[in-house]
Parts: C-alpha cells; structure tokens; sequence
C-alpha cells in the first residue's frame, strides 16, 4: 500500500537573488551535502554567464530553464500482454525538477575545465535553445508526439 504524496517544504531563498527557485537548484546541483561548495559553483557559473550576456545572469539562467523545462512525458503502460508508451502531461513541480535535473546532469557531461564553466556554457546554450538539456526535451517531446494514438490508454 502506497502512503501519500510527500509535504512541500518551504525553502530558504538564497543570499545573493533572493530566491526560492536558485535554492532548489543549489540542492540539486549540491553533492555529498556540500551546500556551500554548490553555492559557489553556482555563483560562480552566474559571474561567466554574465560575461558572456548581455542581459543579467538570473534572467538568462531563468530562460535556460524555462527552455528545458518539458511539458510532457511518455510513461509505459502494459495493457494486454504489450507495453504501451503512453504521453502524459505533467505537474508544475515535476516540470521545473525535471528542467532542473537535465541542466545540472548534462553540464556534468560537458568539457570544461571546472564544474562552474561546464554549468555557465550549458545555461548560456539552453537559452539560446541550444546544447544537450534542450536537446533532451526536445526528444521528450517528440516521442510524446509519436505516441499520441495510444493516448486514450491514460491512467
């Protein structure tokens, strides 16, 4: 028997934005606990994002983000013996974790000297629509795409 949905919890916003979503990506990009060393990174990724833009740091890193950010999913469904993958929209806070989680995981494939260039560069491509998170979206949706006829198996 499953239990039910886990309790949001509130977050600090950050020092330097004041922000709540900066905090939630600082606890993804953290490892081992390291909060402070992931505060870093990140602020130091925002510094090269705005030498390398024009417009501010925050704001690009946000367009980055809304740019990866999927607004669906395909999830296998077995119905009569054959597995089904079947599109599904998704909940606001599984978009933004998921837009997340794809920045932070593809920066980490990228070459680069520190974690900190790796994670500006994969910013500065996303909000251009560019570089592998976006690219990864863009595969989600086209699946979903693909799938559309079985979308009348949804749960």
């Amino acid at each position: 028997m499953r239990k039910g949905r886990a309790k949001v919890r509130r977050l600090m916003p950050d020092p330097r934005f004041k922000s709540e979503m900066v905090t939630q990506f600082v606890n993804n990009l953290m490892l081992d606990g390291k909060k402070s060393v992931a505060y870093k990174i990140f602020y130091d990724a925002m510094d090269i994002v705005e030498s390398k833009v024009e417009e501010g740091s925050l704001d690009t890193w946000k367009k980055a983000l809304e740019n990866v950010t999927p607004q669906v999913e395909v999830k296998s469904r077995r119905v009569g013996g054959a597995t089904f993958q079947i599109p599904q929209e998704i909940r606001a806070s599984r978009k933004l974790s998921m837009g997340m989680k794809w920045l932070i995981s593809y920066s980490k494939k990228r070459n680069g000297k520190s974690m900190a260039i790796k994670l500006a560069d994969e910013i500065v491509a996303a909000s251009k629509e560019e570089g592998a998170a976006y690219k990864k979206k863009e595969d989600t949706h086209r699946m979903a795409e693909a799938n559309k006829a079985f979308a009348h198996f949804r749960f």
